[in-house]
């Protein structure tokens, strides 16, 4: 997956929002090819040679490439880690959050590859010599992620930041606490006030404060910070995959240039997990005073924020292979924006507990959902490939993609068509043209056996923040009976990452009663390693 790095987690995914964000846009579209084995194994730089299952989905015309019928399967192991460690906000360093490191680990099998193609013999000696169908599962794009930080907090809460965003958005407590308040207020904080996580106070219906906050002084010049020192975790958890299933067709002409086309469907599921703990390292440090004269202590509470998006949309793909002589190979191929529907899932929980008088709330929100329309961007890619006999083959891809074009849409003229508007004219003025270099190289020290190595590298898109390029290096063997058998094994390795993760929308009052913008952040370092295995018939 595309690296991340510097981003804001609630400021840039709208997987922690109920409305759609140009970063949902380009999880919708962003494409990190798999294939087979050997693809893999040479960067993927398949565009002017052809001849793979998995070079089909890069361009249409490698099927007409292979002068004959071939069906082939590619299980493959994903091992994701996710490395987490706490950053002070301050310049000295001092008051680390989230000091604790972790080391989660997540393990993925899966078939990225699938399909066989068929070759038919024209028995023309030139013109069109071969004709080829197939059929072709690919996967483009994979998530696979663990994440866990945990550590003490003295300054800042989950619910302290709760209780200033309801604030400033002038909620009121009365209309969360109603029963049908999910039909007409924020589900997260309707969640948080009606499982105790943030009330009203001093009498204000629109004056909100955590339940892990205390009150200091009178109504005219009222204090609020954090009761004590909290044990604090923060944790994701995110899956899902995205498929093309190519129906494709391939035209070899006189052995000089090959066509093809691709009819793509494509087909999506992420789903996104995110939970926030705290529990009282002190309970004694959080005393809440009850209207009746009684007192309870907050103890601990749980958050989780649950999203899940299936898509399915359609394209067309076509490319072409030439072959000049001289061991040349040049290719090239253009993709359609795929026009995709949308639905979405999501829901949120929340729990509270308290002390002495046994206080405990918990509010479930329904599940929501919501279904549009979505239209991913062109896509075109070249090739340059060289053969040096049956010894050695070089191959360079460049592939360009404009995101900008990316655009949501809604049917009619229904309630959330003037946002999907406003939506489209951020998305142009935040991302621009993203391109992709992709090189490998297959070397034959035997009429059986290959080795292989490949390279890739993918600028981001952002055009207002600097997002580092995704890099991968890749190798890999194959062996080719006298026969029909083939078996091709690869290992791709996804350069770390860094990516800051801000999990608070932090606050904290200096000595004028201001706000200050203090955010504790999250290190995570990520590493990916791919495996993949490919078995196969040519026949």
């Amino acid at each position: 997956m595309r690296k991340t790095a510097l981003l804001i987690l609630f400021a840039i995914a709208a997987v922690t929002a109920q409305a759609q964000s140009v970063y949902d846009a380009l999880l919708f579209s962003e494409r990190n090819y798999e294939g087979t084995a050997r693809s893999v194994a040479m960067g993927n730089a398949f565009t002017a040679l052809g001849g793979d299952l998995g070079s089909i989905g890069i361009n249409p015309a490698g099927s007409a490439v292979a002068k004959y019928s071939q069906i082939s399967i590619t299980p493959s192991l994903t091992i994701a880690s996710n490395t987490t460690h706490g950053v002070s906000p301050y310049t000295d360093g001092s008051l680390p959050y989230f000091e604790k490191q972790f080391k989660n680990t997540a393990t993925h099998f899966a078939i990225p590859n699938l399909g066989m193609t068929f070759n038919w013999e024209t028995g023309r000696s030139s013109g069109l010599k071969n004709v080829s169908f197939g059929f072709i599962m690919n996967r483009v794009n994979s998530w696979n992620e663990d994440l866990y930080a945990a550590g003490p907090n003295h300054t800042t809460s989950f619910m302290g930041a709760m209780a200033v965003e309801a604030t400033e958005a002038g909620l009121l407590g009365s209309n969360l606490n109603m029963n049908n308040a999910y039909d007409y207020d924020p589900w997260k904080y309707v969640v948080g006030y009606q499982s105790g996580m943030i009330s009203t106070f001093g009498g204000y219906d629109d004056q909100f404060v955590g339940a892990s906050e205390v009150i200091f002084g009178n109504m005219g010049n009222t204090e609020i910070s954090l009761g004590g020192p909290l044990d604090q975790s923060y944790g994701r958890r995110v899956r899902g995959s995205k498929n093309d299933y190519l129906i494709n067709l391939g035209f070899n002409i006189s052995d000089f240039i090959y066509l093809g086309a691709n009819l793509g469907i494509t087909s999506m599921y992420y789903s996104y997990d995110e939970y926030f703990k705290e529990k009282a390292i002190d309970p004694s440090d959080f005393e809440i005073a009850l209207d009746n004269g009684q007192t309870m202590y907050f103890d601990s509470m749980k958050y989780k924020y649950s999203y899940s998006t299936s898509t399915s949309g359609v394209y067309g793909k076509f490319g072409f292979i030439i072959t000049p002589g001289f061991g040349l190979r040049i290719g090239a191929a253009i993709q359609t924006p795929t026009a995709s529907t949308i639905n979405e899932n999501w829901q949120y929980k929340g729990e509270t507990t308290y002390t002495d008088n046994g206080f405990n709330a918990a509010a479930e929100s329904p599940e929501g959902e919501d279904h549009y329309k979505f239209r991913e961007p062109w896509r075109a890619n070249f090739g340059l490939a060289y053969t040096l006999g049956k010894l050695a083959v070089f191959s360079v891809d460049y592939e360009l993609c404009n995101y900008s074009t990316m655009k949501f849409k809604r049917n009619g003229f229904d309630d959330g068509r003037e946002y999907f508007i406003d939506l489209n004219d951020e998305i142009k003025g935040t991302f621009g043209t993203s391109s992709m270099l992709r090189a490998g190289i297959e070397i034959k020290p035997l009429d059986v056996l290959a080795v292989r190595a490949g390279y890739g590298v993918t600028t981001a898109p952002e055009t207002l923040i600097e997002v580092p390029a995704a890099q991968n290096v890749s190798l890999g063997v194959g062996y080719v009976s006298k026969k029909s058998f083939f078996a091709d094994l690869a290992c791709r390795y996804s350069f770390a990452t860094d990516e800051y993760i801000m999990p608070y929308s932090d606050y904290m009052y200096d000595a004028a009663g201001n706000i200050t913008d203090f955010a504790p952040e999250i290190l995570n370092r990520k590493d990916n390693w791919k495996v993949l295995l490919t078995l196969g018939w040519r026949f």
